[in-house]
């Protein structure tokens, strides 16, 4: 005869529930714990794969910005040299205009040429001081930067300037004569425009370096925010979530108490008798 194996099925039936409970509250906690709502390929494998390409996009920009901040800061370094060149050839025309007046005495003229070509000198000062870790981009025989703008390896140059006494052709000229004063008035008039025209040339590179830059500080922030919308946990949402499966743990537990001490109760009864 085959027997019959009576379980407790309402027992069963609350242990099962109040493991998956309390496994929905160990997910949640290490939801809140680690900020995230996908820790590993197991809660959502394709998801994650994205995340992860995102990231890696986002490290890029990051290189990518830090190239950029340098380029900037050598463009940067460059325009303040230039600027200052621009100055000073101005003061060198005022001399040589003070040069090419009749009737000056040779001490007046000696002591014009002499502020000339301090003004000179400085000039080739300034040039050589104009370097940001090494880089100089104003200096003779200076060479272009060349600027990385995205992750897919696109470049632009920054086409180096010649600023130098000898780039702006008023290396040899001086104020020593009547001649020689005309001569220089021309060749600093034309150092100003040349000056001129390549400092808009490094203006309109260093515009373009600080566009690219916001671009990149912009495109870095949307890749965080969209990585942070994909994996980040709503932590008020998890809280209270936390609180009423907290509370359906308690009341699992009860229950399934209540169902053990069900056969207890009936053996009671056969014991009485």
């Amino acid at each position: 005869m085959v027997q019959s194996i009576n379980t407790n099925a309402g027992a069963f039936s609350a242990l099962e529930k109040l493991n998956q409970t309390t496994k929905s509250v160990g997910n949640t906690t290490n939801r809140i714990s680690t900020g995230l709502k996908i820790n590993s390929p197991k809660d959502d494998a394709a998801t994650l794969a994205i995340a992860q390409r995102l990231l890696g996009d986002i490290g890029g920009a990051g290189a990518i910005k830090s190239g950029l901040n340098y380029a900037q800061a050598t463009v940067g370094v460059a325009q303040v040299g230039a600027q200052a060149v621009g100055d000073l050839l101005t003061e060198m025309k005022s001399v040589a205009v003070q040069a090419n007046q009749d009737g000056l005495d040779s001490e007046s003229r000696a002591a014009l040429n002499a502020e000339f070509n301090s003004l000179r000198e400085q000039v080739g000062s300034i040039v050589d001081s104009s370097s940001f870790n090494g880089n100089n981009l104003i200096t003779p025989g200076a060479s272009n930067l060349d600027v990385l703008q995205d992750d897919s390896g696109n470049r632009f140059s920054v086409v180096a300037q010649d600023f130098s006494a000898a780039g702006l052709g008023i290396d040899s000229v001086s104020l020593d004569s009547s001649a020689n004063a005309a001569s220089a008035l021309t060749a600093i008039n034309t150092a100003i425009n040349t000056a001129s025209t390549q400092q808009a040339s490094l203006g309109s590179s260093a515009n373009r370096i600080e566009t690219q830059s916001e671009f990149t500080t912009q495109l870095r922030d949307v890749l965080k925010e969209g990585v942070g919308n994909l994996i980040d946990a709503d932590l008020a949402a998890e809280s209270a979530s936390l609180q009423a499966q907290q509370v359906k743990q308690k009341l699992g537990t009860q229950s399934l108490a209540i169902a053990n001490s069900g056969p207890q109760h009936i053996l009671s009864l056969f014991q009485g008798n």
